[in-house]
């Protein structure tokens, strides 16, 4: 059986954290773009329900 202790690999460890550096990254246009939209749903029932 192979043993369970982690031991760094240099060449596959760099290869990862490029992978996460380009990957990993929250969504934060489509957050922003999400947010945007409820509001701007909500002030049309806001304006809508007062006339």
């Amino acid at each position: 059986m192979k043993s369970m202790t982690w031991k760094p690999d240099p060449e596959k460890d760099e290869k990862v954290n490029a992978y996460l550096d380009t990957m990993n990254h929250a969504p934060y246009i489509t957050i922003g773009a999400v947010l945007l939209g409820l509001f701007c749903l909500f002030t049309v029932i806001v304006l809508v329900g007062v006339f």
